[in-house]
């Protein structure tokens, strides 16, 4: 009887180190078919699990209290599985190198706990190399056992799109690999029983690590396009949305937005490949193109977003500016490597006063990372700006006649209240639209309404 067949059987449990917006779904997925160890080095984590609640919000408060995952933060609880996964974050530095502390220490802690017979899976997104030659090695120096005799590794990298619903890991094909032929079969068997869409073997550990961050690379570069045809179109007076919805009419244009790439795959994994090139003597054009334009857009947002307040006649300094989501993605909480930040600071930089507001970022998080708190949508009134960021499901009932009231003294009015007051003699929103400056990133609301209703309006 091989591993696999022992896991089915409930004689050996599988543990998940790193229990994030990757790492939990995935427990909370085997859960339902085999016995789970959930291990997380974040006590307040693990104490919120155990209560029922998800943090993440990727499957919700009644599934985590209803999951059998056994979750923990005492790291000995490794030792009573056979099959492991990594899934812990992999960031960048601040000089944009690879930061693999993270699932270095994950090493570190699983090595102190490894047992002869294990299978080692790493789920983090790295560069080509760092599972069998960085890993390996600290998992073999903490155990004192030897890979390929006493223990096997894999890779196998997440595709779970934080916030999407459609997409998750019962339906993206898991691409899984393997150290030799045995330990993929058991690999894929185990992905196998949880991925409905099934599995793709890869021929090689680097070969699966390679393909996740080009997956991310890939698409960094079209945004990237976009991004940069925001800028020209703007200048010329065009609106890049018209544009790409006439484009997209044809069969095999590639239908992508331009927009602030954030978070911890897109915007991250781009520098691990480069990273690993420069190792090996070629250094990227195309990539880091791509990743310079990206990383600029939230300076040009400000920039543009002061250009039009100017053109309403505003005093910058101390003005106030309200900016609607500061997730790194719609419908998310995850604040990881948000570019809606880089918007806030050079915004700051100008001696505007920003207010935010988001009913779905995690509050510990934007502050612990980034210091910012949270305003109410009630509290914005008297603005001098209002950017809509990142669109959210809760912002889609906002209204061009509630943003207007966001300029007023009366602040924030739901549009059916607005419409049934509008006519009262009493009722005055005291604002001049043609002194509102609207930013629209993302395109929530109809540009010709925006403007026939004499709001200032820009988007990318």
């Amino acid at each position: 009887m091989n591993l696999y067949e022992k896991i089915v059987n409930r004689e050996e449990k599988i543990s998940l180190i790193g229990l994030g917006y990757v790492g939990m779904p995935i427990a909370v997925a085997f859960a339902k078919k085999i016995d789970v160890i959930g291990f997380d080095v974040n006590k307040e984590k693990i104490g919120l699990y155990k209560k029922g609640i998800d943090p993440t919000k990727e499957v919700g408060n009644e599934v985590i209290k209803n999951t059998s995952v056994d979750f923990t933060s005492d790291e000995t609880r490794l030792r009573e599985a056979k099959f492991h996964i990594v899934a812990v974050p992999t960031p960048v530095k601040e000089d944009r190198t690879p930061d693999l502390i993270p699932v270095e220490a994950a090493s570190r802690t699983l090595g102190r706990n490894l047992t002869k017979g294990s299978i080692v899976v790493f789920e983090s997104t790295v560069y080509p190399g760092v599972t069998e030659d960085i890993c390996v090695p600290i998992l073999e120096k903490e155990s004192g056992l030897k890979c390929g005799i006493d223990f096997k590794v894999g890779y196998s990298p997440e595709r779970i799109n934080p916030g999407d619903q459609e997409h998750r890991l019962e339906t993206i094909i898991k691409v899984v690999s393997g150290m030799d032929v045995e330990t993929l079969d058991i690999v894929a068997k185990v992905y196998e029983l949880v991925v409905d869409v099934g599995v793709y073997k890869a021929e090689s550990i680097k070969v699966a690590e390679a393909a996740k961050v080009i997956e991310n690379s890939q698409r960094d570069i079209n945004i990237a396009f976009m991004n940069e045809l925001s800028i020209i179109f703007n200048k010329m007076g065009i609106d890049t949305k018209a544009v790409l919805e006439a484009a997209g009419t044809k069969w095999n244009f590639l239908k992508f937005s331009p927009g602030l790439v954030g978070g911890h795959c897109i915007g991250v994994d781009p520098y691990y490949l480069t990273y690993k090139a420069e190792q090996m003597g070629y250094y990227s054009q195309i990539i880091l193109s791509g990743r310079k334009i990206n990383d600029d857009m939230g300076k040009y947002v400000a920039e543009s977003t002061v250009k039009k307040m100017i053109k309403a006649n505003k005093q910058i300094n101390g003005s106030k500016v309200a900016i609607f989501g500061v997730t790194f993605k719609e419908n998310c909480p995850d604040v990881r490597n948000t570019k809606v930040v880089d918007v806030i600071k050079e915004l700051e930089e100008y001696g505007v006063e920003v207010k935010v507001v988001d009913p779905a970022a995690d509050k510990e998080d934007l502050w612990s990372e980034y210091r910012i708190t949270l305003s109410e949508v009630e509290d914005i009134k008297e603005m001098d700006a209002v950017i809509f960021a990142v669109p959210h499901e809760e912002f889609k009932a906002i209204s061009l006649e509630d943003v207007k009231g966001m300029f007023g003294t009366t602040g924030y009015i739901n549009s059916e209240v607005m419409n049934e007051v509008a006519t009262t003699s009493e009722f005055n929103i005291n604002v001049n639209t043609n002194d509102c400056v609207l930013i629209d990133i993302k395109g929530m609301f109809n540009r010709k309404d925006a403007e026939n209703s004499g709001l200032l309006y820009w988007r990318l």
